[in-house]
Order: structure tokens, then C-alpha cells, then sequence
């Protein structure tokens, strides 16, 4: 029972480190140094004031120093990372393919974030996350011709679409983080993660898109990103996916 406690504490705290990442990340700064700011009056933040979650509500939401507004994003990334690393320890209990996935789900999270703020996805998450999940899938419930089989899977179909889309529209339409997003999700899925993330995003995608469209009063010029979709449906996959998919099969008798 101490476990989920130790877990949730853990993931709090690396919720915290992932909003450095999702800060940084993008303006090519250091996540290690200098340590966390203030972004708006540059004072240095005090460990106290740095306690995932507490530290938002005991201040309100506001510097200690300049008064400046907290944006609710930090608290709620910090709330997520307790809550997927709790998830995966339920899943696959204290074990190698927990840390691993957690780890991996981390980087779907930063990943997700920073393409919401600015619509993209640093290589050095994508492709630094297929080099890592090439290794790492040795100790995964994954068979590593199927995670090859993923990598190139998933890199080939968005490829496939992007020129597809280009050609009957004369526009691009995803970009080629989103290739590599896919295909680093495909080393840690397998081909089958690949098609279940590809249809999960691509559903999700249209559920949110089109009351998005309206609201942003654009049409279809709106720009959506897809990341955020596709990390989510990865997710969903290696969390859920065989339990969805044999329900579905059910369903089809």
C-alpha cells in the first residue's frame, strides 16, 4: 500500500521537472542550470515555493516576488505525471517495463505540451526517444521485429499522408514531427500500437477539430496540432489497448 503513496509523491515531483522541460526545451536553454525562475522578475525560486502542487495553492497561483499570475499548466502537468505513474503501477506493478513506460509517457507529456504552445516537436525528443526505445524495448512486452516493424510503419504512413494530402490539396498539412512522433511511438508499441494510435488519434483528432474549427472561427484553416492526439492514443494502447480491442471483437460477435 506504501507503493501508490511513494509512486504519486515521485510523480509530483517529476511533473515539476517536466514543466522546466516544457519551458525550456523550445528556447534551446538548459533544464539543469540555471535553477527555476521566475520567468517574469528573473528571482530565484525558493525550495518552498517549489513543492509541486502545494506550493501553487498556498501562493495562489502568484509569484512571491512580482506578483505575477502562475500559469494552471504547471500544477496540472505536475497532477498528470502522479497520475500516469500511478496508472503504469497498476499495470505493470514495480517492474522494469514500469519505469521504462512511465519514463517514455514523460516524454509523450513534455512532447504534447510544448506542441500545444508552439506547434512543434524537438528531434531531440522524437528521435532521441527511438534511439533509447531501441535499447530499452529488450525489456518490454514488445518483440523487436515488431518494434522495427512499428518504426518504419509508423514513419511511412504519415509520410504517405503528408505527400498525399499535399498532392490533392497542393497544401501541407501535418508536419514531419509528427513523422517522427509516430515512429518513436511505433519502437515502443510495435505495428499494431502504430494502427491503434493512428485511429485513436485520428478519431479524437476529429472530435476536437471540428467544434475547435468553429470556436476559432477560421474553418478549416484552424491549426490543430496532432501530437497531442497521438501521444494520447499511444498511451491509451499500451495502458488499455488489448482490453479495447478484444471488447471490440466481442462486440462484433
Amino acid at each position: 500500500m506504501i507503493w501508490p503513496v511513494v509512486v504519486t509523491v515521485f510523480g509530483l515531483f517529476i511533473g515539476s521537472f517536466l514543466n522546466v522541460c516544457i519551458y525550456r526545451i523550445p528556447k534551446a536553454e538548459s533544464v539543469v542550470w540555471p535553477g527555476s525562475r521566475c520567468p517574469q522578475c528573473l528571482n530565484h525560486i525558493r525550495a518552498w515555493d517549489n513543492i509541486p502542487v502545494f506550493s501553487y495553492l498556498f501562493l495562489r497561483g502568484k509569484c512571491r516576488y512580482c506578483g505575477t499570475r502562475i500559469a494552471l499548466r504547471y500544477p496540472v502537468v505536475e497532477l498528470l505525471s502522479a497520475l500516469l505513474a500511478v496508472t503504469f503501477l497498476i499495470r505493470f506493478g514495480l517492474s522494469i517495463p514500469f519505469v521504462i513506460y512511465y519514463l517514455w509517457a514523460c516524454t509523450l507529456l513534455v512532447i504534447t505540451f510544448i506542441d500545444l504552445d508552439h506547434q512543434i516537436i524537438p528531434d531531440g525528443l522524437s528521435l532521441g526517444g527511438i534511439g533509447v526505445g531501441l535499447i530499452a524495448v529488450i525489456w518490454l512486452p514488445v518483440a523487436y521485429r515488431d518494434a522495427l516493424i512499428g518504426l518504419v510503419l509508423g514513419a511511412g504512413i504519415l509520410i504517405a499522408i503528408i505527400y498525399g494530402y499535399y498532392f490533392l490539396t497542393g497544401k501541407q498539412g501535418m508536419g514531419g514531427g509528427d513523422v517522427k512522433l509516430l515512429a518513436m511511438i511505433g519502437v515502443f508499441t510495435g505495428w499494431q500500437g502504430v494502427l491503434f494510435t493512428l485511429f485513436s488519434a485520428s478519431l479524437m483528432g476529429t472530435l476536437v477539430g471540428i467544434p475547435w474549427t468553429f470556436l476559432q472561427k477560421k474553418g478549416m484553416q484552424a491549426a490543430i496540432p496532432f501530437g497531442p492526439f497521438l501521444s494520447v492514443g499511444a498511451l491509451i494502447y499500451v495502458l488499455w489497448g488489448s482490453d479495447i480491442v478484444q471488447w471490440y471483437f466481442h462486440l462484433l460477435g
